[in-house]
This record gives structure tokens, sequence and C-alpha cells, in this order.
């Protein structure tokens, strides 16, 4: 196994083993509660502050706007519905986009379910949301109580026009929030830039541990409580802090501060190099979105003629794994609604595979991909009643 080729690291990183040395004393020896008086418990409470300076720095934030959170879905709930009336959904309006991940779509839907008027912005063939559509809506809409527009999609790592939407957001009085979990650490991410007035990170995604993740929250921002319980972390999120959780996430923003420029450079050439190779190699694929500006590590291709899940298994026994979209609907019956939403049929979309690229990632294990995977999909090719008589039909 230990030559397997990993190409999914947007559904999850490695922990980086800095990240690693970093959090291993808060399991042992520095292991006290960080809302504890005593010395122990002020160790604790020191590297919390810590890691909240290191988030803060990544996203060019203040420390006191940092929450720590279990994750990029707690993040993304708490901006959402944090940010609406519990007593006058049906007085409400959200608007988002139709390509979200499911922890920011599943929210809007138990919303529109209680009452709130959700507005969706389309996504064209290239996968961006235009900021006239976001005009029109909220000419539609002028009281929004929130805007929520991911910054990057994690199946096809289309990068939003987020400083347009934020200038448009700012001049309608609107407050905006981002699921920013694909693109922190991977793009420079500044929130004053953007605009924003809520952003949703996650550790795993970063080679930090999984579990924990942070919701930046810009001061002034009305946000209510979520969760309840006691007077952690100023009574905005209650709960023993996962001490060792948080350390890693703020080590694995300080790394990702310090390597994002050369990670970028080096990793955008080989995801590059992975998408030309396949499409000389594997005739009728293409990429999906490919003219957008994208994360410089993902790529969505099709492969016409040949099942998305066959082809999946097929490398995962040659030894490459990767994915057929967003890892949390891995099993899904229905193609992916992001893919739909772009325009490609369901036939396209259930032919399509994500390879995702990262910081371990070498030039070998690309040239080994550019062998294994033309052969693997000729191979299913060759078996596919549908690609013998699409193929017919093209003759």
């Amino acid at each position: 196994m230990s030559n397997r080729i990993y190409l999914d690291y947007n559904a999850t990183t490695p922990v980086d083993p800095q990240v690693l040395d970093a959090m291993l004393p808060f399991f042992s020896r520095d292991f006290g509660n960080a809302s504890s008086i005593h010395t122990t418990g002020q160790t604790a409470r020191s590297a919390v502050e810590t890691a909240r300076e290191q988030v803060a720095a990544l996203i060019n934030a203040r420390p006191q706007e940092i929450v720590f959170t279990s994750g990029g879905t707690e993040s993304d709930n708490h901006a959402i519905f944090g940010m609406l009336d519990p007593v006058h959904y049906e007085k409400q309006n959200l608007i988002s986009t139709a390509i979200e991940h499911e922890a920011v779509l599943n929210a809007c839907q138990a919303l529109a379910d209680r009452g709130v008027t959700v507005a969706y912005l389309a996504a064209g063939s290239d996968g961006l949301v235009t900021p006239q559509h976001l005009h029109e809506l909220l000419k539609e809409l002028p009281d929004a109580s929130l805007i929520s527009v991911m910054h990057a999609n994690n199946e096809l790592g289309i990068v939003q026009p987020l400083e347009e939407i934020g200038r448009l957001a700012a001049e309608f009085d609107i407050y905006l929030h981002t699921d920013a979990v694909q693109s922190v650490g991977k793009l420079l991410v500044d929130v004053n830039a953007l605009q924003v007035d809520l952003l949703s990170l996650s550790a795993h995604k970063i080679y930090g541990p999984k579990g924990v993740g942070a919701l930046y929250v810009r001061t002034g921002t009305p946000v209510r409580q979520f969760l309840f319980g006691g007077h952690h972390q100023r009574g905005f999120r209650p709960g023993t802090e996962n001490v060792a959780g948080i350390v890693g996430l703020g080590k694995a923003a300080e790394l990702a501060r310090a390597s994002l420029t050369n990670d970028s450079v080096r990793i955008s050439a080989l995801r590059d190099d992975l998408e030309r190779g396949l499409l000389q190699r594997v005739p009728q694929s293409r990429v999906n979105a490919a003219t957008a500006p994208r994360t410089p590590n993902t790529t969505s291709m099709v492969f016409p003629g040949v099942d998305g899940e066959a082809l999946l298994i097929a490398l995962d026994l040659n030894g490459i794994s990767c994915s057929t979209g967003a890892a949390c609907s891995s099993g899904a019956v229905e193609p992916s609604h992001v893919l739909t939403a772009i325009g490609e049929s369901a036939a396209d979309a259930r032919s399509t595979l994500r390879f995702s690229l990262g910081r371990p990632t070498t030039r070998a294990e690309i040239d080994q991909a550019l062998l294994t995977i033309p052969e693997t999909v000729e191979r299913l090719r060759e078996i596919s009643p549908n690609y013998a008589r699409q193929s017919a039909a093209n003759t």
C-alpha cells in the first residue's frame, strides 16, 4: 500500500509531521482544560490563543474574530442559522448558490422548510455565478438577511468572483458568508479584500487533524448563539476546547501561510501536466469548467462511455485513490448536483472523476498516473456497451 498514488486531497489531507509534533504534548503532558485557572489549564489556554493568532494571520483577520468549531460543517451551519431570527423565519430571505457543499445547501433547505425564502444563484457552464445575477436577486430581495457563496468549489475547484460579490453585499448592506474550506491554504485569502463577514474553514483540508475547524466572524456581525452550554470562547461556542486539535489547526495554518506560494506554483504545474496528458491519451476526455479560474490542485474530468464508480474502483485496484466528486456523496445514486447545475448531462456527470493534488504529490506519481489512468479507461471502454453504441453512432 506504500506505493499508492493519492489524488484525493480535496477529501482530506494527511496530518503534517510538524502539526503532529505540535499536538502531541496536549494529549499527555499539557492535557489541561483551557478554562481552568491553574497553571496546567493556563498552559492549554496560551496554546489555544496562539492558534487563534495563527489562524487569523492566514486569512488576515483579528484573533478575536476566530471561533474554533468541530469543522467546516459546523462553521457553515453556525454562520447560516446564526444570522436568521428563528422567531420570524417566514419574513426573512437568504441567497446562496446551486453548487454549494451539502453543509450549506442542506442548511438552506432546512430553513426553507421553516418558512425562509431561499433564492439560488445559477452557475454557468464554467461553474461561475455572476455578480449581475446577484444584483438582480438583491433588487428582488433587498432585505435579505444573508448571502452565502462558497469561495472555491470542492468538486470543480472553481473560484467564485467573491470580491465583486462582497462589493455588492456591502452596497446593499447585507451580510456575506463564504465556505472557504477548499480555498484556505491553497489561495491567498484576505477577509478584508473579499469583504466577507463570515468565513468557514477546516483543519483537515490543510494538513491538520480532523474534527476541528474555525468560523471567522467579523467584529460587529450579529451572529446568534448556535450551541448552548458554558461560557467558552466568550460564550459564542460553548464546550471544552479541543486543545490538541486547535493547536494542530493553528500549526497547519502557520505552515500553509509559509508555503502557500511555492505550493501553488509546484502543484498547479503538476495538475496542468496531468490534465494535458490525460486529454492527449484518452480520446474524448475533457475538463469540466476548464476556462474558469480554479484552485491550483483540482481537476474534474469527464471520460465518456465509462461509469465513474467503475473507473474509481478499477483505479483503486491499480493503486490510485481519487473521487467521483465530493467525498460526502460517495455511494450516492444521483449524479453530482454540481455537475448537473453547470449543464452536464446525467451520463457525463456519472462519467466524471475528480483528481486533487496535494503537498506530498510528486512528479513520479503524476507520470505513473498518466500510464495507469488511460490504460484503465481503455479497458473499461472495451467492455462498455454504452461506449460501443456511442462510438458506433459517431462513425
